[in-house]
């Protein structure tokens, strides 16, 4: 039996752990605030937030429901626009939309209520980000967003003098939410959510497969593993890193240590999707879709990375993680095996690391090309190179012979010039929605130029590259 708590309702359901949270939260509970819109998980309308409990308290993030499976709620605190609705008054952040007129169809409004609420439940000193972060996954069609964007800023204002000792009790104090919330704890851990059978299709956090396969999933038997805790976790050994498969992005971008490490990565990290796809995307989920743009294969190829994997057996294999994609869609994971995690070497001193990305719209998008690197300079001379790209091949591709032309050489813009012909030999990019071939060779080449650019400016400089 599942049972979570959804707004201020103890839930218990023996309702199929496969169907999707939307449709429970909508046709089960009657809760029509939380809206249908593209169940992809791209535009937001269908956000709610989950609660986590940790150490006695409790961390919420948002989601889209209506990718995210049922069963993924158990133990949690589920909260629709619903939710955090006042007894009498509008609260904080809706009155915010209604005075910056941030509002016009409505259908989006609710998804842009809760993520705004989200982010006020989690805004402190600690974190960076900011309110249109927090709406990054929310799209409105009528607005034109700096309404919204408005409407924000004047949440983010007040945010500003929040108690950081008692952010609850100061948050139903100003109006964010209702004063349930301080009773969720406690109901949390009064819940006896066992765990959920492990049988059938395999489903970490469902951002992939319930794109494609939701109304069957809805109805089948599914095998929940994101909350198996040897399949998270960030881990560091000597030189060695660790990241559990189960790991979210999010998790990954606020990191300490991995941001020590890579000073941008929250800056690259913001171009993977949405807040809330980051909130729920696991790597292994990332590595096994085996898109040739996945952004986070493109990511750790460029790491070196390896490949951990368990079978049903407990036997342990691993392998380089760029011979994991073989062909489209194609993957080396045998019957029975799991991703566990994926390891690397942490970067090294005149070690440098860099990711770009270009799509349609900066962010909340699919890449037409992506690609990254990790290059190790000694005495101006190239000692490894590790570059690789996505949207070129029909994997994503570690760059060997480019990669090998590179190493020995000297930094300069003619090696670079030089190893761009050899990175278009290697490729061989189609036509599609997302770019002509012609196209994507051009944009493998100038994103090819903006690694050296951006890494070594007092060196190599876009003028001197695109000279003839």
């Amino acid at each position: 039996m599942i049972q979570f708590i959804l707004n201020n309702q103890v839930v218990k359901t023996t309702a199929n752990a496969g169907m999707t949270l939307l449709d429970f939260i909508r046709e089960n509970k009657q809760l029509k605030g939380t809206k249908i819109g593209c169940r992809e998980g791209d535009c937001g309308a269908c956000t709610v937030l989950v609660g986590t409990l940790k150490n006695n308290k409790i961390s919420y993030q948002s989601i889209t429901s209506c990718i995210s499976p049922l069963g993924n709620a158990n133990g949690k605190h589920i909260v629709t626009v619903e939710g955090i609705n006042l007894p009498e008054n509008l609260n904080f952040v809706q009155q915010a939309m209604v005075a910056n007129y941030a509002t016009q169809c409505g259908y989006c409004t609710p998804g842009f209520v809760v993520s705004l609420a989200g982010y006020a439940l989690e805004k402190s000193s600690e974190n960076t980000s900011t309110c249109n972060d927090a709406i990054s996954g929310n799209i409105c069609r009528c607005t034109g967003y700096k309404s919204i964007e408005k409407a924000g800023i004047s949440v983010d204002e007040k945010l500003e003098e929040k108690d950081k000792k008692n952010q609850i009790e100061w948050l139903i104090k100003e109006g964010f939410i209702p004063d349930y919330f301080v009773d969720i704890p406690k109901k949390l851990q009064q819940l006896n959510s066992n765990d959920l059978p492990k049988e059938g299709a395999i489903v970490a956090n469902g951002t992939d497969l319930y794109v494609r396969s939701a109304d069957s999933l809805s109805e089948e038997k599914v095998y929940l593993i994101s909350e198996e805790k040897a399949l998270k976790g960030i881990s560091f050994s000597n030189t060695t890193c660790t990241i559990g498969a189960n790991t979210t992005v999010t998790e990954i971008s606020q990191n300490i240590k991995l941001n020590a490490l890579f000073p941008k990565l929250k800056k690259f990290l913001k171009l993977i999707s949405s807040e809330q796809i980051r909130n729920m995307g696991t790597l292994g989920g990332n590595f096994v879709n085996a898109s040739p743009i996945g952004d986070m294969s493109i990511f750790f190829l460029a790491l070196d990375s390896t490949l951990n994997l368990k079978n049903k057996k407990g036997e342990l294999r691993e392998i380089p993680f760029q011979k994991f994609h073989q062909n489209y869609k194609i993957v080396d994971l045998k019957e029975g095996e799991l991703i566990t995690s994926i390891s690397f070497k942490t970067p090294s001193k005149n070690t440098y690391f860099n990711f770009e990305k270009v799509s349609k719209r900066t962010h909340l998008d699919i890449a037409s090309v992506n690609t990254a690197c990790k290059i190790a300079i000694e005495n101006n001379k190239i000692r490894s190179a590790h570059i690789s790209l996505g949207g070129v091949a029909a994997i994503p591709m570690y760059l060997s012979k480019t990669n090998s032309f590179l190493e020995g050489k000297q930094l300069n813009i003619e090696t670079i010039k030089e190893a761009e012909k050899v990175l278009q030999s290697e490729i061989s990019p189609i036509s599609d929605v997302r770019g002509t071939s012609d196209y994507k060779r051009f944009l493998a080449k100038q994103l090819f130029f903006a690694h050296f650019i951006e890494l070594f400016p007092s060196i190599i400089n876009f003028k001197n590259l695109v000279s003839k």
